[in-house]
């Protein structure tokens, strides 16, 4: 052979094996990416988004089609494994809905909360109601640019600005992103969006705050109109939005010190300060013994709500216990404890479900966005208060109930709201209603069932919230928090994932801390 062309044949036959290497090292890279976990494997659970894929027709395609969800999936989510499979699917499907609702704008990612255009949309079709139920679930996604930026497109995707109905609906976004901190530890983008979040309170303080320093609201503008105490176009004083900016006011206190500003610290503890006394003072009906609505004339409107639960979503409430008998509520059938879920409004009032049916009633009706509200209030309530009136198998049964609501002739679904009786969802032949994304579930199962309580310290603190012979087994896998991956498993003989009996953490694949019982445990 020509020597000119042995060198020649030489040379190709080594760039051919270098480009296969190359090939194989960025298939190796992208299998590693995918698959962080320690015990789970995530290709045992893509029979689920195989079912899900297959059970539609896909009406809207956004930034990741059904085509796409699983590797998109493997890449991001932590892993759950249960002997309750309910649950398991469930968790999947959560995943697998939130990722229809991912939009790309020329402004980076955004989240919506309808899959259909709605007429009273910001640009991109999108509603800021719900921004900090997304903030809450997507804080667990392994890949944090679909949350940050969506944030940035509804506080700088105005050449800038805010977006034009970034204050269409009350916020809690600054304590949402806080709390999202306390997962990824990511100091910066925090400290980044903080003259925002500032310029946000202080906007809210200029055109819903009353003299006496209670915050108002319409009810349409919680997302919750046609309600039993207020009204589409009355100024009502109401728990939620007045729980929103105490939750606001603390977490934009923790973000001063954070920055070394005392004095700006200060002046927003006191701003938390005092709207804790006035709602404790003013909004707490001691006959009803409940956090209620105090109308623009200053009466109390008289009825429990799910509303009233949103002070302990922030950990509002005083260690008291006259505070505490609010929750006998969540499991009496004449407060809010119906065969499909809580309601929002309790059973035994004369108006309970009296305004029809159609146009968004929060008269009465399961609706999941309070729900979300109402369990994470419940997590906060059995994790930080002295109580004994909630047990897990309390917080198990309303789990359990959200789960089984989440159905529509025999598949899992998520839209609008649902009767409370029969488990029926009132928009669900409504292509609106579809997929609706207006509610977290995945947040609930990592930091209520199997007890992930975020921190800000470097401790790693997990309480499940299940009874101790509820459950055979659970894993949650493949946990992206400060840095590093997470697995919590339940075993309770041992013999599902050979780690040893018991309630186990891992960090980075070593054990960290260990109990024979389901109970709190902090790894140090």
């Amino acid at each position: 052979m020509n020597l000119n062309y042995l060198k020649i044949y030489i040379l190709i036959a080594i760039c051919t094996i270098n480009i296969s290497c190359d090939s194989q090292d960025n298939s190796d890279q992208e299998n590693s990416e995918a698959s962080k976990s320690f015990i789970l494997k995530a290709e045992n659970f893509k029979e689920y988004v195989d079912k899900f894929n297959n059970m539609e027709d896909e009406n809207i395609v956004q930034a990741i089609p059904n085509d796409s969800s699983w590797n998109w999936m493997k890449k991001n989510i932590p892993l759950f494994e249960t002997s309750q499979k309910t649950f398991e699917e469930m968790y999947y499907y959560r995943w697998w809905t939130a990722r229809k609702h991912i939009k790309e704008t020329p402004e980076g990612y955004a989240i919506t909360e309808f899959l259909v255009e709605r007429s009273y949309a910001d640009k991109y079709n999108l509603i800021s109601c719900a921004l900090s139920h997304h903030i809450h679930e997507f804080r667990w996604l392994h890949n944090k640019d679909y949350i940050n930026q969506n944030v940035h497109v509804w506080f700088r995707g105005n050449e800038g600005e805010n977006m034009e109905k970034l204050r269409s609906f009350s916020s809690w976004t600054a304590s949402s992103l806080y709390d999202k901190y306390l997962v990824d530890k990511n100091e910066e983008y925090l400290l980044d969006m903080f003259p925002d979040l500032v310029e946000e309170y202080e906007a809210w303080e200029g055109d819903r705050r009353r003299d006496d320093g209670l915050f108002w609201q319409y009810d349409v503008k919680d997302g919750m109109e046609e309600s039993l105490s207020g009204g589409r176009h009355v100024k009502n004083a109401r728990p939620t939005i007045n729980s929103y900016m105490y939750g606001n006011a603390k977490a934009l206190a923790e973000m001063a010190r954070m920055k070394g500003d005392r004095e700006l610290a200060a002046k927003f503890d006191a701003k938390a300060d005092t709207l804790k006394k006035l709602v404790e003072e003013k909004l707490w009906n001691p006959k009803d013994q409940f956090f209620e609505t105090f109308t623009e004339n200053d009466t109390c409107a008289n009825v429990r709500e799910a509303i009233g639960y949103i002070p302990w979503y922030f950990n509002l409430p005083d260690e008291n216990a006259k505070y505490n008998e609010a929750w006998k509520q969540v499991k009496n059938e004449e407060g809010f404890l119906a065969p499909f879920g809580l309601t929002t409004a309790e059973r035994r009032s004369p108006r309970f479900r009296t305004h029809g049916t159609g146009t968004c009633e929060w008269d009465g009706a399961v609706w999941p966005f309070a729900t979300s509200q109402t369990m994470t209030a419940l997590a906060n309530f059995m994790n930080n208060y002295d109580q004994e009136i909630v047990q897990k198998k309390d917080y198990y049964q309303l789990m359990d109930l959200y789960v089984e609501s989440q159905y529509y002739r025999g598949r899992p679904y998520i839209g609008e709201y649902l009767d409370e009786s029969t488990g029926y969802w009132l928009m669900g032949d409504r292509e609106r209603s579809r997929y609706y994304n207006h509610s977290t579930f995945n947040d609930l199962v990592i930091t209520g069932l199997v007890g992930l309580r975020p921190r800000a310290d470097e401790k790693i603190e997990v309480n499940p919230l299940i009874p101790q012979d509820q459950w055979e087994y659970f894993c949650l896998d493949n946990v992206l928090y400060h840095g590093d991956i997470l697995t919590i498993i339940w075993d309770k003989t041992g013999e599902k994932y050979n780690k040893g009996k018991g309630l186990r953490i891992f960090r980075n694949g070593e054990e960290v801390a260990s109990s024979e019982k389901l109970e709190r445990i902090i790894a140090e």
